[in-house]
């Protein structure tokens, strides 16, 4: 009897400790406490290092009801989506369900998109005010006043944050206090969203320019005139800011020197910031096409035509990219060719720029809802496929053990 007891209790230690091996394997979602407009403070828009490795496939995981229009753009961090809405709001949605997890309310309109980072989300309101709200509970940590309504989104990097007002202003946050370091003052609105690279801010203004300023002191590095307002945000990638202009044209400039390394004519307004991944520079235009360019001449490499306007800035994940139209839907583009891997339709336009995350894609609809675009099928796979593979292993222990249990008896016998 003992020897049977001692070898059922090895037993059973040894299935305990396969089951936990077995829930350890198991993949997990990935987990990251900051995210910004477009991704990064660079503003390259791609999403790979976070998109996971299941691609959406187009269906719906889940969708958001807001009170209005959704212009802004989600940011993803710790399993839960920030955005703002046109009804005043900022939301925390719960990234896996979609359940509000806390709202905010401004004093107007939210079109600036979230930038989250070390537990605070900051955002702009058309109530003129710069927002610092804690990630978890949404209590409003500081606000920075300026002198007219925030669309612009703010950008993150080394405790301070970046951001520009329809007052003409750039301005330099403290990330902890909102205490204003500096503010830089342009010819017109700045509603392009900073970027920050290498200790240099570099942001458009509806006075036509685009403008690099020193992160520390906001003194004038350069700029460049283009031939109207510089809505769209730059993206700067190797040594290069690539940024639109609603004279019709995406420009590429030396990130040093401002000088204009090329550009590419549209059709049209280029309303949207540029996505830049692996050579290619991704950008819509009101003109009804995404373009693909390469990131070093600026030839065309393909476009893709939509049904309306694209205002909505591409997100580039591992080989695909992602888009919103004015003809109300999302598309998935494939990087190299262009062609449409999926689409799916909202009841609105799309001007809501997409964030990818965990196999997953997160944007915003004039219908006024907020959209979760995923891959159930690949999910279930994926859970289910670690549980088969854990009982297999697990038959085959218990089967171990009693060919074991029964030796050990017999040779006690």
């Amino acid at each position: 009897m003992r020897a049977y007891k001692t070898v059922s209790s090895s037993v059973v230690i040894l299935l305990v400790t396969v089951l936990f091996i077995g829930v350890a394997t198991v993949p997990a979602a990935a987990q990251y406490d900051a995210m910004q407009y477009r991704y990064n403070a660079a503003h390259t828009g791609d999403y790979s290092p976070v998109a996971g490795s299941n691609m959406s496939n187009g269906q719906l995981t889940w969708s958001f009801t807001t009170g209005s229009v959704v212009l802004s753009s989600p940011a993803v961090a710790n399993g839960v989506v920030y955005v703002g809405s046109e009804d005043n709001n900022v939301y925390a949605l719960n990234a896996t369900t979609g359940a509000n997890v806390w709202t905010f309310t401004t004093g107007s309109e939210v079109y600036s998109s979230p930038a989250v980072a070390n537990g605070v989300v900051y955002v702009g309101s058309d109530d003129n005010n710069t927002y610092a709200l804690n990630a978890t509970t949404g209590a409003n940590v500081w606000t920075f006043t300026t002198g007219s309504a925030v669309l612009s989104s703010p950008a993150v990097a080394n405790g301070v944050v970046y951001v520009g007002s329809d007052d003409n202003n750039t301005y330099a946050l403290n990330a902890t206090t909102g205490a204003n370091v500096w503010n830089y003052t342009t010819r017109a609105a700045v509603l392009s969203s900073p970027a920050v690279s290498n200790g240099v801010v570099y942001v458009g203004s509806d006075d036509n320019n685009t403008y690099a300023l020193n992160a520390n002191n906001g003194s004038k590095l350069w700029n460049y005139t283009t031939g109207s307002a510089v809505l769209s945000s730059p993206a700067v990638a190797n040594g290069t800011v690539y940024v639109g202009s609603q004279d019709n044209n995406t420009y590429a400039l030396n990130a040093t020197t401002g000088a204009k390394l090329w550009n590419y004519t549209t059709g049209d307004g280029v309303y949207s910031s540029p996505a830049v991944a692996n050579g290619t520079v991704y950008v819509g235009s009101e003109d009804n096409n995404v373009y693909a360019l390469n990131a070093t001449t600026g030839a065309k490499l393909w476009n893709y035509t939509t049904g309306s306007s694209v205002y909505s800035s591409p997100a580039v994940a591992n080989g695909t990219v992602y888009v919103g139209s004015d003809d109300s839907n999302v598309y998935a583009l494939n990087a190299t060719t262009g062609k449409v891997t999926w689409s799916f339709t909202t009841g609105d336009e799309v001007s809501s720029s997409p964030a990818v995350a965990n196999g997953t894609v997160y944007v915003g609809s004039f219908d006024s809802y907020v959209y979760a675009i995923g891959n159930a099928a690949a999910a279930t796979s994926q859970s289910a496929t670690p549980g088969f593979e854990v009982t297999l292993v697990f038959v085959g222990l218990v089967f171990v053990g009693l060919v074991i249990a029964a030796y050990v008896v017999r040779r006690k016998s």
